[in-house]
């Protein structure tokens, strides 16, 4: 469940310093530190944590907490249309079991750091609602699922405070992965966990924020300094071609309204990804995964060519 306004506070830290913050009243963090006085503001009980001299976020848009990218709602028949076209996914669903289930198997409660937590991810669900679970979440825009806004890049945190660290859906977003994921790593515990979801043979999607994609032997290695839990395809080759004629009718018609009632008619198609062989899904991927465990030493660079998973050997 999402910790409360106060405890977050508490692992709060600038994200120019690193010292922690106080409140200087009810509008205004402020850190006093060696190289000077840092001020944040605080928009409607959201701290805004943000460097905008060293991001591409624009500060007004942030200061507005609304999102750089317009986001639909489905309501009614439409919400059923998109359930239909995108069904909960049955891999991150067991993956999220398993993270649960290893968290959980030593401990009686764990804190999460979900990041890019604005919408809830598919099969993130338990994590809000289990009060084992302490979650702490962020993104770059304001909901009822996030705390604070920050960049991902700079996350304003304590070190080593988190067992576990979620990156659903995000890395394809930011300018610097590596940065990200070296993150998550400061944040986590000794043997914390990661779990991260990202796209492969996607097309783009949010617009001018949509910079990469990852083979999934390109996503073992961008976790390089974490041990292998489970890593595999997300998504496989019936979502991809979903995806394809998806975007094939819309550029055809010059209309997204098309190309989803396309994808409606063949939502079919995702549910031939649990007959296809996971070694040809992983080489076809819509969408790849990263289960895995903090550890002292990265793998080696060789290894990543035996690592190859998919069925081109």
């Amino acid at each position: 469940m999402l910790l409360g306004q106060e405890a977050v506070l508490e692992l709060l830290r600038c994200p120019a310093s690193g010292v922690s913050l106080q409140s200087l009243d009810s509008n205004v963090l402020v850190a006093y530190s060696t190289d000077g006085t840092h001020e944040y503001d605080v928009v409607d009980n959201y701290p805004v944590l943000i460097r905008f001299e060293n991001s591409i976020l624009d500060r007004s848009d942030i200061q507005h907490l609304s999102s750089t990218v317009h986001r639909q709602s489905y309501g009614g028949v439409f919400g059923v249309a998109k359930r239909l076209a995108c069904p909960p996914s049955h891999v991150t669903k067991s993956n999220v079991d398993v993270l649960l289930n290893t968290l959980l198997s030593q401990q009686n409660s764990a804190r999460v750091l979900i990041i890019g937590g604005g919408t809830v991810g598919c099969g993130m669900e338990p994590f809000y609602v289990d009060p084992r679970i302490e979650l702490v979440s962020f993104d770059i825009y304001a909901s009822p699922s996030v705390q604070f806004l920050a960049d991902a890049h700079n996350i304003p945190l304590v070190s080593e405070s988190f067992d576990a660290v979620i990156i659903q859906a995000v890395l394809e977003h930011v300018l610097r992965p590596e940065e990200v994921v070296a993150e998550a790593y400061r944040l986590l515990k000794p043997d914390g966990l990661v779990y991260a979801e990202t796209p492969f043979l996607q097309h783009v999607h949010e617009g001018a924020y949509d910079f990469t994609r990852y083979t999934e032997s390109g996503h073992r290695y961008l976790f390089r300094c974490f041990s292998l839990i489970k890593s595999g395809a997300s998504a496989g080759a019936g979502t991809q071609l979903l995806w394809a004629f998806d975007s094939f009718f819309c550029g055809l018609f010059r209309s997204k309204t098309i190309g989803k009632f396309i994808k409606l008619g063949l939502c079919w198609l995702q549910y031939l990804d649990r007959l296809i062989p996971e070694a040809y899904n992983v080489d076809a991927a819509s969408g790849v995964y990263f289960l895995g465990r903090k550890t002292r030493e990265a793998i080696k660079d060789v290894s990543i060519v035996e690592y190859y998973k998919g069925a081109q050997r």
